[in-house]
């Protein structure tokens, strides 16, 4: 098996028809194809619990596919026909993946976030049609079964429980496929849902073509083969888990283990990391960069020498950072950009080429990707920016979905054939990609644009600090001022103003130097462990609102609330005493040219 060391390999490749490429178009024939050829591996190793005397439980491929047909059979039963939805509200465990690949086979997948508020949940039951329902039965790390039994309307669907009837259900079924599922690239295999937790649903259409080329190529790239175990506990709703670290192994015949229901928040698990990657003969990890930073600082009680690379994307990756956990744990880190709206994967660091810091790889092989200038509030896809340049990163290929299932969302995202990712970045003269952040996390000052990523690396450099995410705060005079947050290394203690005048003269502007440092316990992250800036932007502006209000009103009990609202946030004000006209005035004029809706409220 070869494998890709830089953009020669891949235009390489590119030499051959495409069909000849890839052996199946489907992500049914990806696993089916290992399963042939692989039956007897082991295809999961799924951990009950974090305690290392507790016994996993394996299954071989043969075992995989076997289950994914009596899922797709169950389904079909149920009356999912090839337009139907399966929802799927359960963790990474081995029966969720049998839900989901049969899923696809019988009808559409639609893994949803069993996080979210349920009014949002039903919202996507309705947008995805979905007839049948599977989730997590009642189990006592994760209950996602009383979560399911709030959510509007769910008494009117087929809802399967994990741990209960599902089980039960599937071994009534032929091992057999009863149907010929008639499967075509273009046929639609998922929707996953995006764009948060608010806001109207937002659900990407994925074909088994453009998961299917995701993930089999991802495997030149990584260095990996049947050999490979990695630990993958990425939610199935994410495309991380389902695609980059899921179908990307189940396609080659690789070992996934599985680390319980809560996945990497399992603190007895985490407790025990390492000693699980010597037991399980891990090679690879699958991280985002506060995993990293976490892992940094777990110390290593274990043979780890087995384990060659980790590999991580989401968010940026802090150069610091990935040269901390190299050089601490020995180690290779590479990076990978993915969007849910391209089955996962933009671009991949190949393991068999050096890290390149700042960058987060190469193309898939068959795509195209090109950085455009921004003007006007668009992107200009007619124009190409020189390498080194900074734009808009936009890519097309056979992984670009061919839209949302709502069509009037597409406008802004899918542009005449090409998926603009929303990130900032540019192209260096080996066709490595450079990410420095998000168009909307761009920070601008006065008529100058900040990089939040850039003042973040000054801070990661400090010994101090282990991660640090920079927002925009509100500014009368100037629209917005980078913030800082950190979070600090065990046994480290920093005074926020220390740390600003030791790492102002480290960032890379002027501008660009925080006017305010707040030193957390941790920073509030996604259920994949990304950071979430919008959180922090939402806290920014209470800090900055509050000091308003104390400077205006000295000696008056002013209280400030906010939370996000669309792509802004409102913010409610309580004012101690009763209703003052002259009061409200005063503390509206010192917002001054601040563009945040407030509402006063007295008590």
């Amino acid at each position: 098996m070869s494998f890709f060391a830089g953009l020669a390999d891949i235009e390489a490749l590119e030499r051959t028809p495409y069909d000849q490429a890839i052996p199946a178009r489907s992500t049914y024939g990806l696993i089916a194809g290992a399963a042939q050829r692989f039956a007897g591996r082991i295809a999961f190793t799924y951990l009950p619990d974090g305690e290392l005397a507790t016994p996993p439980v394996h299954v071989t491929y043969r075992e995989l596919l076997a289950r994914i047909h009596r899922a797709a059979n169950l389904f079909r039963r149920l009356g999912v026909g090839p337009d139907d939805a399966v929802a799927i509200l359960a963790p990474n465990i081995p029966a969720t993946h049998y839900a989901l690949w049969g899923a696809q086979l019988a009808g559409r997948a639609c893994p949803i976030n069993f996080m979210l508020q349920p009014d949002h949940v039903a919202a996507l039951l309705e947008a995805s049609g979905a007839k049948v329902v599977v989730a997590l039965g009642p189990n006592a790390e994760l209950d996602v079964w009383s979560a399911v039994q709030k959510v509007p309307g769910i008494a009117a669907r087929q809802v399967l429980a994990i741990g209960q009837d599902f089980e039960s259900l599937l071994d009534g079924e032929s091992e057999a496929l009863q149907f010929d599922p008639q499967l075509t690239p273009d046929r639609i295999a998922a929707l996953f849902h995006t764009g948060g937790t608010t806001g109207a649903p937002k659900l990407v259409q994925h074909t088994h073509g453009n998961e299917a080329h995701s993930a089999w190529f991802a495997h030149r790239f990584y260095g990996f083969d049947e050999h490979t175990v990695e630990v993958n506990g990425f939610p199935l709703f994410h495309v991380a888990g389902a695609f980059v670290y899921g179908l990307a192994l189940l396609a080659i015949g690789a070992r996934q283990v599985l680390p319980t229901v809560a996945g990497m928040r399992n603190a007895a698990f985490l407790r025990h990391y390492w000693k699980f990657c010597e037991r399980e003969q891990v090679t690879a990890l699958a991280c985002v960069p506060t995993i990293l930073a976490g892992l940094c600082n777990q110390p290593v009680d274990a043979d780890i020498s087995r384990v060659q690379v980790a590999y991580t994307g989401g968010s940026p990756l802090p150069t610091e950072l990935a040269a901390r956990f190299e050089s601490t744990l020995g180690i290779a880190v590479r990076n990978i950009l993915g969007m849910t709206e391209c089955a996962g994967l933009v671009s991949i660091e190949p393991f068999q080429a050096p890290r390149v810091p700042g960058s987060c790889g190469l193309r898939l092989p068959y795509s195209e990707v090109r950085v455009v200038p921004w003007r006007d509030g668009r992107v200009q896809l007619a124009q190409e920016c020189a390498r080194g340049e900074t734009g808009v990163v936009v890519l097309r290929g056979p992984h670009v979905s061919p839209g949302y299932t709502d069509a009037a969302r597409n406008a802004g995202m899918f542009e005449a054939g090409w998926l603009v990712s929303g990130d900032l970045g540019h192209l260096d003269a080996d066709g490595y990609l450079h990410v420095t952040g998000r168009a909307k996390d761009v920070i601008i000052r006065g008529s100058h644009n900040i990089d939040p990523q850039l003042v973040e690396d000054a801070f990661l450099a400090h010994p101090a600090v282990a991660m640090c995410a920079v927002v925009a705060e509100p500014d009368a005079h100037s629209g917005e001022v980078p913030a800082a947050f950190v979070t600090l290394k065990p046994g480290a203690q920093a005074k926020p103003a220390d740390l600003l005048a030791e790492v102002a003269p480290r960032v890379y502007e002027r501008p660009a130097v925080p006017k305010r440092v707040v030193v957390l316990d941790a920073l509030p992250t996604t259920a994949v462990g990304k950071v979430y800036k919008p959180a922090l932007r939402v806290r920014a502006t209470e800090l900055r609102l509050q000091e308003l209000f104390a400077a205006a009103a000295p000696g008056v009990a002013v209280q400030v609330a906010a939370r996000e609202k669309g792509a802004g946030c409102i913010a409610e004000v309580m004012v101690g005493g009763p209703a003052d006209a002259p009061l409200e005035q005063r503390l509206r004029h010192a917002l001054g040219a601040i563009a945040v809706e407030t509402v006063f409220r007295f008590r």
